[in-house]
C-alpha cells in the first residue's frame, strides 16, 4: 500500500469515527435535553402548587373581606379566584398526566379543594341571607381551616413526590453530561489529526474566495465606469434632443403669445414648457454636468452647490482653492461622485442645516471632505460598513468601489454632532481597467 493510499485510507478512518462521534453526541445530547426538560417539568409542577394555596389564600381574602364588611365589592374577585383555582387544579393534573401516582393525589387534592369551596360558599351564602349568625361563621371558619390544612398537607405530598423525581432526574441529567463531555473529547482529539488537512484545504479556498472577490471588484469598476459612460452619453442627447426641442417649442409658443398676449392658455403653455426645459437641463447636468469636463472639478462642484443650495434650502460652506489644477478625468469623477452621494445622504437621513465642503491638494493626493452637522449614522451601520463594506446601501457601497478602483483611501466618522467624510485619492490617476484588459491581452 502507498503512502498515499495510507493517507486515504487514515483520512477515510478518522472521518468516519468522527461522523460516529457525532452521531453519538446527538444521541446523547437529546437524552440530555430531554432529562433536562424534566427536570424543569418538576419545577413546573412545583410551581402550579404553589399557585394553587396563592388562589386559594385570594379566595379566602375576598369572603373574610366580604364576611367582616358586608362589601359586596369582594364578591366579584370572591368568583374570580374560585375560577383561578379551578385553573390551577386542571393544570396541575394536565401537568402530571404521565404520573399515575400523582393523579391518585391530584383526585382527593380536587376533593379537598372542592369541599374547602364548599365552605366558603357557605359562609358567603350566609351573610347574602342577612341573618347575622357568628356561631355559625365561626363554625364554618374553624371548618375551612381544617379544609385548608387538608388541602396544604396534600399540596405538600405531591412537592415531596416531585423533590423524589427532580433528585433522580438531576443524577441522570449529571450522568449523561459527564457522557457528553467525554465524547466531545474524543471528538476533539480525532479533529486534531485532521486540523492540517483541514488547514491545507481552507488554504486554498481562501485563495479561490480572495480570487473570486478580486473579479468581482474588477466587474464591479467595469460596470460602474460603464454606468458613468451611460451617464454621460444620456445627459449629452437629453441636453441636444429634447433640451434643443423644447427650446423650439418655447420660442414658438412666445411668437405665438406676442400676437394673442391675452390668451392665457397660451401662457399658461409657455410657463409649462419653460418649466420643462429647466427641469431637463438639471436633470442633463446631474447625469453628468458638462462643467465636470469642460471647466473641472472646481466649476461643476460650485454649479452643483449653488442648485443644491437651491432646492435643498441647506447652507452650504466651500472651501475650494481658486488655483485648484485641473485632475485626471477619471479622479474628478469620483470626486464628484462622491460628494453627489454625500449630498444626497445629508439630505435623507442627517436633516443637517448646514454642510461644509473643502477640496485642498494634500501633497500628490486630492483631500474632499463633507461635513454636516446631522443627528449621524447608527454606530453599528457604520462599524460594519467600514469593516465588511456591507449593511450601508448602494450608494455607500458604490462610493467605496470607485475610491477603491483609484487606489484612494474613504474615512467616515459620525456621532451626535454629525458626519464627516473624508477621501483621498492620488493625483496621478491609476491605470484604467480598460487599459489593464488591453495589456493583459497583448
Amino acid at each position: 500500500m502507498s503512502p498515499a493510499q495510507k493517507a486515504r485510507l487514515a483520512f477515510a478512518l478518522a472521518l468516519s469515527l468522527l461522523l460516529l462521534g457525532g452521531v453519538a453526541v446527538s444521541i446523547t445530547i437529546q437524552q440530555l435535553v430531554s432529562s433536562t426538560h424534566w427536570t424543569a417539568h418538576s419545577y413546573e409542577v412545583n410551581a402550579a402548587l404553589g399557585e394553587v394555596n396563592t388562589s386559594l389564600s385570594s379566595v379566602e381574602r375576598a369572603r373574610f373581606g366580604y364576611v367582616h364588611s358586608g362589601d359586596e365589592a369582594f364578591l366579584p374577585q370572591y368568583e374570580s379566584s374560585k375560577s383561578e383555582v379551578r385553573g390551577e387544579l386542571r393544570h396541575i393534573r394536565y401537568l402530571t398526566r404521565d404520573n399515575p401516582s400523582q393523579q391518585l393525589i391530584c383526585d382527593r387534592l380536587d376533593k379537598a379543594v372542592d369541599q374547602r369551596i364548599l365552605l366558603l360558599d357557605a359562609s358567603v351564602a350566609l351573610q347574602k341571607s342577612g341573618h347575622v349568625d357568628q356561631g355559625a361563621q365561626d363554625r364554618l371558619t374553624q371548618s375551612g381551616m381544617d379544609a385548608s390544612s387538608q388541602v396544604a398537607n396534600i399540596v405538600q405530598e405531591m412537592q415531596d413526590e416531585e423533590q423524589k423525581l427532580l433528585g433522580m432526574r438531576r443524577a441522570v441529567s449529571g450522568n449523561l453530561f459527564v457522557a457528553v463531555l467525554c465524547i466531545l473529547f474524543g471528538v476533539f482529539a480525532l479533529s486534531a489529526l485532521l486540523f492540517f488537512i483541514h488547514y491545507r484545504l481552507l488554504r486554498a479556498e481562501l485563495m479561490n474566495r480572495d480570487q473570486m472577490e478580486s473579479n468581482t471588484r474588477r466587474l464591479s469598476a467595469r460596470l460602474l465606469k460603464v454606468q458613468d459612460e451611460e451617464r454621460r452619453k444620456f445627459s449629452r442627447e437629453l441636453h441636444d434632443s429634447v433640451g434643443q426641442l423644447l427650446t423650439l417649442a418655447k420660442m414658438n409658443m412666445a411668437v405665438l403669445l406676442q400676437g394673442n398676449p391675452a390668451d392665457k392658455v397660451l401662457a399658461e403653455t409657455e410657463k409649462v414648457l419653460e418649466e420643462a426645459l429647466t427641469e431637463t437641463r438639471t436633470v442633463s447636468y446631474l447625469l453628468h454636468p458638462p462643467l465636470l469636463d469642460e471647466l473641472g472639478i472646481t466649476s461643476a462642484i460650485r454649479w452643483y452647490l449653488e442648485g443644491f443650495g437651491q432646492r435643498s434650502g441647506i447652507t452650504l460652506s466651500i472651501d475650494i482653492a481658486e488655483d485648484f489644477a485641473r485632475l485626471p478625468q477619471a479622479t474628478e469623477l469620483v470626486l464628484f461622485r462622491v460628494l453627489q452621494e454625500s449630498l444626497t445622504n445629508v439630505h435623507k437621513h442627517s436633516k443637517s442645516e448646514k454642510v461644509e465642503v473643502s477640496l485642498r491638494a494634500a501633497g500628490d493626493n486630492a483631500v474632499l471632505r463633507v461635513r454636516d452637522y446631522g443627528k449621524g449614522m447608527p454606530r453599528g451601520a457604520l462599524a460594519k460598513f467600514l469593516r465588511t463594506g456591507t449593511d450601508s446601501g448602494v450608494g455607500l457601497a458604490g462610493m467605496r468601489e470607485r475610491i477603491r478602483e483609484q487606489m484612494g483611501q474613504l474615512e467616515i466618522k459620525s456621532d451626535e454632532t454629525g458626519t464627516l467624510v473624508e477621501v483621498i485619492l492620488p493625483i496621478s490617476a491609476p491605470p484604467s481597467l480598460h487599459e489593464e484588459s488591453a495589456t493583459a491581452s497583448a
